[in-house]
């Protein structure tokens, strides 16, 4: 993976995802997203990097920034492309609901393969 830029935080273990939270917290209030949105995207970011620490190795990174009235926020991992075209799971389920809350809670969210692993970039409308 790429050395993170001032907008780039990486982690490599469960007790990171605090800090990614705090990071993507701070990072959209001064982009001037809401509290509310805000709050949302920082659960979407949450999933994305839980299942970066579950599901892969290397851990992450996660990136957010402006663009064009928007905050985006890429989250970069060495797995698999994502299906984010899921259902809700039913309510007895163990598991499986996380890409499904980071496909609804997101106004735009693809996945790309890049150079060193898997994006998927979240997108909120300011």
């Amino acid at each position: 993976m790429t050395e993170p830029a001032d907008d780039t935080l990486a982690y490599h273990k469960p007790g990171d995802l605090s800090a990614v939270r705090a990071f993507v917290t701070d990072r959209a209030a001064a982009l001037g997203l809401g509290e509310h949105r805000a709050e949302l995207l920082v659960l979407a970011v949450s999933e994305l990097a839980t299942n970066t620490l579950q599901h892969t190795t290397g851990g992450g990174r996660v990136r957010v920034f402006a663009r064009s009235g928007t905050v985006v926020c890429d989250v970069v991992d060495q797995g698999p492309l994502p299906d984010l075209n899921r259902h809700m799971p039913a309510a007895d389920a163990v598991g499986g609901r996380g890409l499904a809350i980071v496909a609804q809670v997101c106004d735009d969210v693809e996945t790309t393969a890049v150079a060193d692993g898997t994006r998927v970039r979240l997108t909120f409308k300011l």
